[in-house]
């Protein structure tokens, strides 16, 4: 009989190691656990340097902000100063009369002044809050010196400005003037009317804002 072949005798068997892109596990883990101490001791070392950075990116932003309120409100200043007289009323287009009446609200003490006019306002251009907390509707009507608000104009101001939005009064300022029947109107329902001649006075400051 032939001889059987002499089986050779495997040596211990290798675990082997995990690799992550052929590099061992565990050292990418040593790696990262030396990298994060290092930053830790990096922290702690220049904690105060981080706090007084921080610091002076706060002081900064809050005294860009600061600077363009303090500017906002002269620009806003500048505006109201500019309104002490009818002539600027007249040359306005309809939006900037919005604008100037809501700076006229602002000018005599109103809060929560918004410009709200355009397309479906349902009859309302400025809505605020009066200093003793009644809120207002103003109708705006940049006219000429010809031209009237009609019966029907004051009509969809009524009504509207109770239940549509809330408000305790309702006023329609115009550069121009009221047919009779529309200040008839407005006087047995409640309705403030400020035509060219009382909005002069009013931005003259010659008398009380019309909703007193």
């Amino acid at each position: 009989m032939g001889r059987r072949p002499v089986r050779r005798r495997r040596g211990p068997l290798r675990r082997a190691l995990p690799r992550h892109g052929g590099t061992p596990l565990f050292v990418l883990l040593a790696a990262t656990a030396i990298l994060a101490l290092l930053a830790v001791d990096w922290l702690l070392h220049h904690l105060l340097v981080l706090l007084a950075l921080l610091a002076v990116a706060g002081t900064v932003t809050m005294l860009r902000l600061r600077a363009r309120a303090l500017a906002a409100q002269r620009q806003e200043a500048a505006r109201i100063a500019e309104l002490n007289h009818l002539g600027p009323f007249l040359t306005m287009t309809p939006k900037d009369f919005e604008h100037a009446l809501a700076l006229l609200c602002r000018r005599d003490g109103c809060t929560d002044v918004r410009v709200v006019g355009g397309a479906g306002d349902l009859a309302a251009d400025v809505l605020a809050t009066t200093p003793t907390g009644q809120r207002i509707l103003i109708q705006a009507k940049r006219y000429g010196p010809k031209t009237q608000v009609n019966s029907p104009d004051v009509q969809k101001v009524n009504g509207t400005y109770r239940d549509v939005h809330g408000c305790d009064l309702a006023l329609v300022v115009t550069t121009g003037t009221f047919t009779r029947a529309a200040a008839e109107f407005c006087t047995r329902v409640g309705i403030r009317t400020v035509d060219r001649h009382t909005l002069a006075h009013w931005a003259e400051g010659r008398t009380a804002p019309p909703w007193v």
